[in-house]
């Protein structure tokens, strides 16, 4: 299992469309995703799941992968986050 302390760089959050590109990014892998705030742990290949967070700028998400190929889809999420959703 990997886990990674990911920060929301893009000032709107994670709305729709990075939801939406977080979801779809997961779905490409068959490890477990999940993202974590607080005390609420979604799947990240559940776009309304990831929505839910209400993830804003420069919130901390915990990012957990395990399974087969867990090291490239934490690389292949966390990459999403450092580019900022490509939206800046």
């Amino acid at each position: 299992m990997i886990e990674k302390q990911l920060v929301v760089k893009n000032r709107a959050g994670i709305h729709a469309r990075p939801a939406a590109i977080i979801a779809q990014t997961a779905n490409k892998f068959t490890c477990e995703i999940t993202l974590a705030r607080d005390d609420t742990t979604v799947n990240a290949k559940s776009i309304m799941g990831v929505i839910t967070m209400a993830a804003g700028y420069n919130t901390t998400l915990t990012l957990k992968t395990d399974g087969p190929d867990e090291k490239n889809a934490a690389q292949a999420i966390e990459a999403l986050f450092e580019s900022k959703f490509e939206e800046e």
